[in-house]
């Protein structure tokens, strides 16, 4: 008989990671989700020590099928973290065999959603080739919780992942994506490191027409979450408070 094939799980994890304080997981996610990964044994993920970490978390709230110690993880390629593995250039039908053998799979990034502004859309695609059933679990999404609070355009949004570091190379990355916002309505989506945060709200605060909208979404799920979204002109006459630099944020910008 043929072997029956395993799933590959996309395990969401809470957007708490690096944060000193983190939440209950029961806050950010379902029960049926913690339960769905507890019962996994075999891991694809960025970090063996953060993945470990968060089964750790999940295990005092659903009892792990097996030890940490006997948990089979992967860890996706370093070039992978920093080149992203969208483009198909890297083949990830290896670290599927076990799924192949009838195991199911967990495919976990750092934080929220994997292969979302995260790794894992080879191992995605992959299953797929393979004919490996893909099952998104639910769980916290930044992009869409910072987007569904911005008060921006929810129908019509592109996520465009880091703007460049160069400060000259940002701003015109910054005026181009504010002309398509403003011509097409098309709410526009960025992330940065936590500690290049501030540089980034200030290149934009600096470099925005002042009837802009821009929104910040900081810490989202935590209870120190901060939202604010007010035209370019508002946030010049109320700069931002200090906030915890280790906090990831999202930021959106449109009309």
């Amino acid at each position: 008989m043929t072997q029956a094939k395993g799933k590959l799980y996309l395990v969401p994890a809470p957007l708490d990671f690096g944060c000193d304080v983190q939440a209950p997981l029961q806050d950010a996610l379902p029960l049926g989700t913690l339960q769905t990964a507890a019962g996994i044994t075999h891991w694809i993920c960025e970090n063996a020590k953060s993945a470990r970490a968060y089964l750790k978390r999940i295990d005092a709230v659903a009892p792990l099928a097996a030890p940490l110690q006997a948990q089979a993880i992967q860890e996706l390629p370093r070039e992978v973290h920093k080149k992203g593995d969208h483009a198909g250039q890297f083949d990830a039908r290896p670290l599927l065999a076990a799924a192949l053998e009838g195991h199911d799979i967990g495919l976990l990034s750092e934080a929220g959603m994997p292969a979302v502004a995260d790794p894992g859309s080879s191992v995605a695609r992959a299953a797929h080739d393979l004919g490996i059933e893909v099952v998104p679990l639910t769980g916290p999404v930044s992009l869409l919780l910072a987007l569904a609070a911005s008060g921006l355009n929810g129908q019509n949004f592109a996520f465009v992942g880091y703007l460049p570091q160069d400060a000259v190379e940002r701003q015109t990355r910054i005026r181009e994506l504010e002309a398509l916002a403003l011509k097409s309505g098309q709410t526009q989506l960025f992330i940065e490191t936590p500690y290049r945060n501030a540089a980034l709200l200030q290149a934009l605060v600096q470099t925005l027409q002042h009837n802009t909208r821009l929104a910040v979404a900081r810490g989202l799920t935590l209870s120190s979450a901060q939202v604010r979204s007010e035209t370019v002109k508002s946030w010049r006459a109320k700069p931002q408070a200090a906030t915890d630099e280790r906090l990831p944020a999202v930021f959106a910008i449109g009309r």
